[in-house]
């Protein structure tokens, strides 16, 4: 496997640890918290995050994905760590992307998608009075064999968070 493909797999276990700690100790209510003005809910999120991963999914197994949503917040994340993994085997398995898509356009194109909703979570959170307490991500134990809900706690909280509530 290229460095690139390294760099890419490594990015999707960034992805699952940046997603948990924005969802980790939230409430079953965060689910559904609405920010208004169309802002999608969490829930939608992570399903929107499923589909971006699953259209990058595509460029090496062809096809469309388009997932209907799911009846449970718990279901929606478990299917979206699946993905996490079925993308980041296809990357490890050597197998070439089709349709002139680079790893730098997937960098720049889906997998950057899916790690700004993975903010977004986190503004929802602070936004629904509920803020994730910060790291320095730098440190944090981020393993590209590790890419399900069962992510490891920070290395490093910032000790002071001024902004806590």
């Amino acid at each position: 496997m290229n460095q690139k493909c390294e760099m890419l797999r490594h990015f999707l276990a960034a992805l699952a640890y940046r997603t948990q700690k924005a969802l980790r100790g939230s409430t079953q209510e965060f689910a559904d918290y609405s920010s208004g003005n169309l802002v999608r809910t969490p829930k939608e999120l992570i399903l929107h995050m499923t589909s971006v991963l699953g259209y990058a999914r595509t460029f090496f197994v062809g096809g469309s994905y388009w997932p209907e949503p799911l009846p449970a917040m718990s279901d929606e994340i478990a299917r979206f760590h699946q993905m996490i993994a079925d993308l980041s085997a296809e990357i490890e398995s050597g197998n070439a992307l089709r349709d002139g898509m680079t790893e730098e356009r997937m960098l720049q194109g889906p997998l950057s998608d899916a790690m700004t909703h993975a903010g977004q979570l986190a503004m929802l959170r602070r936004l629904q009075g509920d803020p994730v307490p910060p790291e320095n991500f730098i440190v944090a134990e981020i393993d590209a064999s590790r890419l399900g809900p069962d992510q490891p706690d920070p290395v490093s909280p910032d000790s002071e968070w001024p902004e806590r509530l």
